[in-house]
């Protein structure tokens, strides 16, 4: 698999990134609230990833001192994936997809401080560019029941802990096994979701069994949307920049809206707002990798 991700590294990241369009559809399928969701995601796709590791002997092989910043990278991807099925849940899928096209503009602040280089003034320009997209549409949204204001700051947020999962695990890449670190991760966000649910007193992963449809979508979601996509994303990054990786992931917004309007086009329907503001988004996106691509 290493091999064919090394010839065929471009090919690899955007079927990659077609796999995770489908996250946010089976998100909305699954009928559980975010937090349970994203429970059973990390717990399921931990497990699954810690018997690969058991078959293939390399158990014993993690290195303790990467253990607890592991741990902690995998504490905000449990974060950032509770705060994108929420704006799923209280808008739609392709309100929280398109406020994850806001991530590589948070990678164009974040950058600098993680790679001490200097803050590009067109990145500056874009981002105000992207604000006011939001802002257009935020205004002009369609009056129904959804909180489409609320889908945008949970996506937003979402977004933002994207980056700086990404940034971190690009400091990771090179010195660790990918399934050493997605395993790791994996618990990580298991722990921070328990905490909340302890905090909420919300027992409803004991009491709620869920259900057979539930349970086939949250297997779907943990095995291939989130175990084998994460490390397929790690590997990819050995050979490809962070930055690289957070553009093209900005292709699941058109992959997802796609899917979304063909599977749920009652909800998923979005006013002439919602269109030119994204458009404009994603323009900027694809505009911000040309130019980094030409320098």
């Amino acid at each position: 698999m290493y091999d064919i991700i090394k010839k065929h590294k471009l090919l690899s990241l955007h079927l990659m990134v077609l796999i995770l369009g489908f996250t946010g559809i089976l998100g909305k399928l699954i009928s559980l609230n975010s937090l349970p969701l994203v429970w059973y995601r990390m717990t399921l796709a931990f497990l699954i990833l810690l018997m690969v590791m058991i078959f293939k002997k390399t158990i014993l092989k993690i290195n303790k001192r990467n253990f607890i910043p592991l741990l902690g990278a995998g504490m905000i991807v449990g974060l950032h994936w509770l705060f994108f099925f929420e704006s799923i849940k209280v808008a739609n899928i392709s309100i929280a997809v398109i406020s994850l096209s806001t991530s590589s503009l948070f990678s164009a602040f974040l950058e600098p401080i993680f790679f001490k280089r200097k803050l590009l003034k067109y990145e500056v320009l874009f981002g105000m560019i992207v604000l006011a997209s939001l802002s257009y549409m935020l205004y002009e949204k369609p009056t129904s029941d959804m909180n489409f204001t609320l889908g945008y700051t949970y996506g937003i947020i979402s977004a933002f802990l994207a980056t700086l999962f990404t940034l971190i695990n690009g400091k990771f890449i090179n010195k660790i096994d990918a399934t050493e670190i997605t395993t790791i991760e994996m618990l990580g966000g298991v722990i921070i979701i328990s905490i909340i649910l302890l905090i909420n007193q919300d027992i409803s992963i004991v009491n709620n069994i869920p259900s057979i449809n539930d349970l086939f979508y949250l297997i779907l979601l943990s095995s291939i949307c989130t175990a084998a996509v994460f490390v397929w994303m790690i590997e990819i990054m050995r050979y490809i920049t962070p930055y690289a990786v957070i553009m093209a992931v900005n292709l699941e917004p058109i992959y997802s809206i796609i899917l979304a309007l063909f599977l749920f086009n009652k909800t998923e329907s979005m006013n002439f707002s919602f269109y030119i503001g994204s458009s404009i988004i994603l323009l900027i996106v694809f505009l911000d990798g040309y130019i980094k691509n030409r320098k």
